[in-house]
C-alpha cells in the first residue's frame, strides 16, 4: 500500500526534525515531511475504506518499521532534546492519527456511521485551522513562545560595552616625551577601557588614589594589555601613573552612561502596507558609540537583525525573537550605514547612519 510508504517516509522526517538530530526547520524540511507524512496518512485511509486493512507480510513489515521509527526518535524527542515544539507536533499527530482510525473502523465495521463522523471531524478541523489562522493575525501564539526562565548570572561577567584603546607611546619612560595617548580619556562609564604598551620598557597603569587601590595593571611588557571595566567606577576623574616612572601621568575621565536612543517597532508592523513606517524611525543618524534600544510595541513577535532581506543577516548584530513588549539594545562603535529588517517580516526594514 503506497499510503503506509508515505507516512513512513513523513513519520521518519518529522521525527528526525523535531527530535533535534537533524536541525532543518529553516530550509523547510519540517513542512516537507510533515506534508510527506499527511499524503501518506490520505493514501492509507483510502486504502483501508477501499480494501479494509492489508495483512500480507510486506504490510506488515512496513507497520514493523514505521513502528519502530516513531517509538525510536519519539522516545528520543520526548525525553532528550531541547525543542519547544515536542509537545505541540505530538498533539497534532494524535489529532490527525485518532480521527483516522475512528473514521476507518467506522467504515468497515459501520458504514452508515462513516460519512456523518467524518463530516464532523472535517468541518472541526477546518474550524480549529480558521481559529489558529485568525488568532495567529491578533497576538502572538503565547503558549508556543518559550517562557523565559531568570537565568542565575556569575558573580563577575566580562563587559559588553565599546572598548575605549590607550597606548602607551614608545620613549614614554623619557622624560617630557608623551606617554599615555590620549593623554586625557573621557569614557563612558560601563565602556572597557584597554591599554598597550607600545614601548619597549615596562610599564604599569596604576590609579594614583590609593596607589593603585582603584586599579592596577601590574607590570606590562611590550606588547601586553590591560584591561579595566568601569561599570563599578563611578562618574567622575581618576589619575593614574606609571609606578616605575612617576612622571608618567595621565587622567581618565568616566561620564554618566547615556539613555539609549529608541526606535520603536509600531502596533500592526507585521501587515504589509505602502508608505507604511515599521521602524520608527525608519532611518536614524547616530554619533559613534550610541546605544539604540528596539522597543516591540506590536503585538506579535519581531526581529532586529542586521543584513538585507530575504535573508541576508550579516552576523553583525540579531535580537533573535523579541515578544510584545521586548526591548533589543545595541551599541554601534564603527562608522558606516548599517541596515537592518525582521526575518519574520521582511518587509520591514530599517537603517542606522553612524558618524
Amino acid at each position: 500500500m503506497p499510503g503506509m510508504g508515505l507516512t513512513a517516509i513523513g513519520v521518519a522526517g518529522v521525527t528526525l526534525s523535531y527530535a533535534g538530530i537533524a536541525h532543518t526547520f529553516i530550509d523547510g524540511m519540517h513542512a516537507l515531511t510533515g506534508l510527506t507524512m499527511f499524503m501518506g496518512l490520505i493514501f492509507l485511509a483510502a486504502g483501508i475504506l477501499d480494501g479494509g486493512v492489508s495483512t500480507s507480510n510486506r504490510a506488515k513489515a512496513t507497520t514493523l518499521v514505521i513502528l519502530s521509527i516513531a517509538l525510536g526518535f519519539g522516545m528520543f524527542a520526548l525525553t532528550m532534546n531541547t525543542s519547544n515544539y515536542t509537545i505541540t507536533i505530538a498533539g497534532i499527530l494524535m489529532a490527525i492519527a485518532f480521527p483516522a482510525i475512528i473514521i476507518a473502523y467506522l467504515a468497515m465495521k459501520h458504514p452508515p456511521f462513516a460519512k456523518p463522523i467524518g463530516s464532523i471531524v472535517g468541518i472541526a478541523a477546518a474550524t480549529g485551522i480558521i481559529m489558529w489562522v485568525a488568532l495567529g493575525f491578533v497576538s502572538p501564539d503565547t503558549y508556543m513562545i518559550p517562557e523565559q526562565t531568570a537565568i542565575e548570572e556569575p558573580a563577575e561577567i566580562a563587559s559588553t560595552g565599546p572598548i575605549f584603546a590607550i597606548e602607551i607611546l614608545k620613549d614614554s619612560a623619557v622624560e617630557g616625551n608623551p606617554d599615555y595617548d590620549p593623554d586625557v580619556a573621557i569614557v563612558t562609564q560601563g565602556d572597557t577601557v584597554e591599554w598597550t604598551n607600545a614601548d619597549s620598557v615596562a610599564h604599569t597603569v596604576t590609579s594614583s588614589e590609593g596607589f593603585g587601590e582603584l586599579f592596577d595593571s601590574s607590570t606590562m611588557n611590550q606588547g601586553d594589555v590591560f584591561k579595566l571595566d568601569t561599570t563599578k567606577l563611578e562618574v567622575g576623574k581618576y589619575e593614574y601613573t606609571c609606578s616605575f616612572h612617576p612622571l608618567m601621568v595621565a587622567t581618565l575621565v568616566i561620564e554618566a552612561a547615556k539613555e539609549p536612543t529608541k526606535v520603536v517597532i509600531p502596533e500592526g508592523a507585521a501587515i504589509s502596507e505602502d508608505g507604511k513606517i515599521y521602524y520608527d524611525p525608519e532611518t536614524i543618524d547616530i554619533a559613534s558609540g550610541t546605544t539604540i534600544a528596539w522597543e516591540n510595541a506590536d503585538n506579535t513577535v519581531h526581529t532586529v537583525t542586521s543584513g538585507k532581506p530575504p535573508a541576508d543577516a550579516d552576523g553583525m548584530f540579531d535580537s533573535e525573537m523579541m515578544t510584545a513588549g521586548g526591548i533589543f539594545e545595541y551599541t554601534f562603535t564603527d562608522a558606516g550605514t548599517f541596515d537592518y529588517y525582521c526575518t519574520y517580516h521582511p518587509w520591514m526594514v530599517g537603517t542606522v547612519n553612524v558618524e
